[in-house]
């Protein structure tokens, strides 16, 4: 078979009727894109070919490879070509959406081809900055400096290229760069706005060019939602036979997403993602929407994979597909999370309503252990506000949300710690609790002092509940919280998982 490229799309070759091209033509490098993983091509990449096919945008992408080991090499070899999957459920029922997308049309490693990569810095028609180089990404890296070619730290690199588009320019206004970085931590542009100024005054660049950034570049912060399952190794065979020719980049992802941008309102003019119906909001407030995500999304897994993998769920479709799980679900999210949120309650219904379809999701196997990582912060930061304002507005618990801690406790049970996990038992099958190492030690001691009888297990919720160091808050001082904590924790024990959940939910 013929590989992916963009001689493929003009030879006459016949793709797949399913499968839509995106824009053929050559357009003008318009966006730096900072990484060239999975998730930017299934998420910010789709989206900017959707605009080009549109007539809306009319720029390409050129795509800068952040470490010294990268992708940058194959996408070229496939003139930045690639074959997107979005898989999964819409009001039920199974989509698969396959598009070739064109608008990534060169790419560049830093480390092999310094010059190349910074040439672009004296782009006229560059006007976009976009990055996902991990949340580790956006950090400061002592010994950066303005000569290295090129520096290690990204934001290094950024001061860098702006120096050296602020001096080719003259200091020109009009030559500002937007910043739209897609690293998962909270206010990403602000960081590295900060960092590439704590680097301007190191370097010591002038303050005419410190006025630059300030004044003409715009560092968005923002918020990404997509699950991108990346390249499908199990099927690639499978699939490039469907598709007539092979593509050494297929990538998949699911078919929800959502993209808050913080930043000024003339962006959604230069980015009308919204007159393709495409779920971007632009916001000079991001805040309820990461509440929502965190809230109800991340909540969700969180309040339910504990109690769910004691009940025998291996995945979260395994899950969802219980009934009681699926009402435990509903009732956690519309009756105990959304009333704590104060976004439009259909805004937040419809979000919520999305959950059900993603964790459906039957193109995507997602573990239940894997989500447990880390439970007690993930709870903590979570579950905990939700279980804490519904208590305010309320002056009552959420039934559900207060018994997932019990759920987490029970599932937190281990008798030993063996290669840095805690060891639990589910009816006689070994399985590995894996948190920080001080929450490890503190929940083996625990349950090695308890016996299983009520005190008992008073005692050890009294003692959990108390740590002020976890919580930041004694839990103890929310009223009935530790006694109703205590009576599922023992109901789980003596009645087990399934039962005490089923009751949670009556």
């Amino acid at each position: 078979m013929e590989q992916l490229s963009r001689a493929l799309l003009t030879s006459g070759f016949s793709f797949p009727q399913d499968v839509t091209i995106g824009q053929k033509e050559i357009l003008p490098e318009k966006i730096l894109q900072f990484g060239e993983g999975n998730f930017l091509r299934a998420f910010v990449d789709s989206m900017f070919d959707e605009l080009n096919a549109a007539g809306l945008f009319g720029g390409s992408i050129t795509v800068a490879q952040p470490i010294a080991a990268g992708l940058a090499d194959v996408l070229k070899e496939q003139d930045g070509l690639y074959t997107l999957f979005l898989r999964g459920l819409e009001n039920g029922q199974e989509v698969c959406r396959k598009r070739v997308i064109t608008s990534v049309q060169d790419a560049v490693n830093p480390y092999e081809d310094f010059n190349s990569y910074f040439a672009r810095a004296k782009n006229p028609d560059l006007r976009f900055v976009v990055s996902n180089t991990t949340e580790a990404g956006i950090a400061y890296a002592a010994g950066d400096n303005l000569t290295d070619t090129p520096q290690k730290s990204f934001p290094g690199k950024v001061t860098a290229f702006l120096f050296t588009r602020f001096t080719h320019f003259a200091g020109d206004m009009a030559k500002g760069l937007v910043f739209i970085p897609c690293e998962l931590i909270d206010y990403n542009g602000t960081t590295l706005k900060k960092i590439v100024l704590r680097y301007a005054e190191e370097w010591n660049l002038g303050e005419a060019f410190v006025t630059w950034v300030n004044e003409a570049c715009v560092f968005t912060n923002t918020l990404v939602d997509r699950i991108v399952t990346g390249y499908p190794r199990d099927e690639a065979a499978q699939l490039e036979a469907e598709l007539g020719y092979t593509d050494k980049l297929l990538d998949t992802g699911e078919i929800f997403h959502f993209w808050v941008i913080e930043g000024p309102s003339w962006l959604r003019e230069e980015l009308p993602f919204e007159k393709l119906g495409l779920n971007v909001v632009f916001t000079d407030d991001a805040t309820p929407y990461k509440l929502r995500k965190v809230r109800i999304l991340n909540g969700a897994h969180t309040c339910s994979v504990t109690a769910a993998y004691l009940c025998g769920h291996n995945t979260v479709g395994e899950m969802v597909a219980d009934p009681m799980f699926k009402t435990y679900l509903e009732k956690a999210l519309f009756e105990e999370v959304i009333p704590t949120l104060d976004l439009e309650y259909d805004n937040l219904k419809t979000f919520a309503d999305a959950v059900f379809d993603r964790f459906a999701n039957p193109f995507i196997k997602h573990m239940l252990l894997s989500i447990t990582l880390n439970s007690v912060s993930k709870w903590k930061a979570r579950v905990l506000p939700s279980v804490l304002e519904y208590a305010k507005r309320k002056n009552a618990l959420p039934t559900v949300l207060t018994f997932s801690f019990a759920a987490l406790l029970a599932f937190d049970r281990g008798t030993s710690i063996e290669d840095g996990a805690l060891i639990g038992d589910r009816a006689g099958e070994a399985y590995k609790i894996m948190d920080d190492a001080a929450n490890l030690e503190l929940m083996q001691s625990l349950w090695s002092k308890c016996d299983g009888s009520s005190a008992a297990i008073d005692v050890l919720v009294k003692d959990i509940c108390g740590r002020t160091d976890i919580w930041d808050t004694d839990l103890n001082t929310l009223a009935g919280f530790a006694d109703a904590v205590s009576a599922a924790l023992l109901g789980i024990v003596q009645n087990g998982m399934k039962a005490e959940a089923a009751r949670a939910i009556q």
